[in-house]
């Protein structure tokens, strides 16, 4: 064959495989999130380390236009919400369909079957057990929240706390007033009580005397809280692939009830440690992830 004809036959070849479309490969695992938002990038990088399968992910507003239509054209198997609004349109698959959500503060109740997921607030038994090991100077603390979180959030907890039930900013601002024998507040993370300026009047009071809070976030930290525990986005989304990967196989996931996180990173605040003269040991600023200011 000449020369020229084979060259012919092979550049005719790559031109033409260049433009067939060729089928994409089907993702087990459909990812329902907006991966402009840090935690949700985050989470799916976990995801991926504890998975062993493909996912695709689309984003809220593409579940919204339809989500089950995105199951069959994907041909995925289970469904990872993360947010609200994704978990919202998740919940209205046929419950044969697995689902596992997160990044809700705490769990909705949720009566849908094959459905279990993991929520970002923590735990009181977590700050019970940083000040056991690091923070002696604080012998007994307060714990401020609504009814729901405080029943949530304080399960199998030791008896050292004493805890507030707050509904609204009013009762969150009069309850840290009344506030005279504890050695430390620790917070909990509602939004509909923890406003800008019933958080502003709470630093206030706070280091006018001398007792320091604890929680909720980075940002809390930032602006005076003593020291928060806030969750390890990445671990919790090799909890969530862990979960998934059951899920593959035929685990009924629904049996599992929504779990809080497992892995914590630390922020502290130095300056208000000074101010409130507490000592902070020179291991628990080490393993800190960020110190302020």
């Amino acid at each position: 064959m000449p020369r020229r004809l084979i060259f012919f036959l092979v550049a005719t070849v790559l031109f033409t495989n260049a433009f067939i479309p060729t089928p994409s490969l089907a993702a087990e695992v459909l990812v329902v999130a907006d991966t402009q938002l840090r935690p949700a990038t985050e989470i799916i990088s976990g995801i991926r380390k504890s998975l062993g399968s493909s996912l695709k992910i689309i984003s809220p507003e593409e579940a919204k236009r339809g989500l089950n239509s995105a199951l069959e054209r994907e041909g995925a198997r289970v469904v990872v919400a993360l947010g609200k609004e994704a978990l919202t349109e998740a919940l209205m698959l046929p419950s044969s369909i697995p689902v596992i959500f997160d990044m809700v503060v705490t769990p909705p109740a949720i009566s849908r079957p094959n459905t279990t997921g993991f929520y970002l607030a923590t735990p009181v038994r977590e700050y019970t057990e940083l000040i056991r090991k690091h923070l002696h100077s604080i012998r007994q603390f307060a714990v401020v929240g609504s009814r729901d979180q405080l029943s949530l959030l304080s399960r199998g907890d030791a008896p050292q706390p004493v805890y507030y039930t707050v509904r609204n900013t009013a009762e969150f601002v009069s309850a840290i007033r009344r506030l005279e024998d504890a050695d430390a507040i620790l917070l909990l993370p509602d939004s509909a009580v923890l406003t800008t300026a019933a958080l502003d009047e709470a630093y206030l009071l706070s280091f006018r005397k001398g007792i320091p809070l604890l929680g909720v976030s980075e940002r809390n930290v930032k602006e005076g809280a003593l020291v928060a525990l806030v969750v390890d986005m990445v671990n919790v989304g090799r909890l969530i692939g862990s979960a998934a990967a059951k899920a593959l196989k035929g685990v009924d996931i629904g049996q599992f009830p929504p779990s809080p996180p497992r892995k914590f990173d630390i922020y502290l605040n130095t300056a208000t440690a000074r101010r409130m003269k507490i000592n902070l040991p020179d291991e628990m600023v080490r393993i800190a992830k960020r110190v302020y200011p």
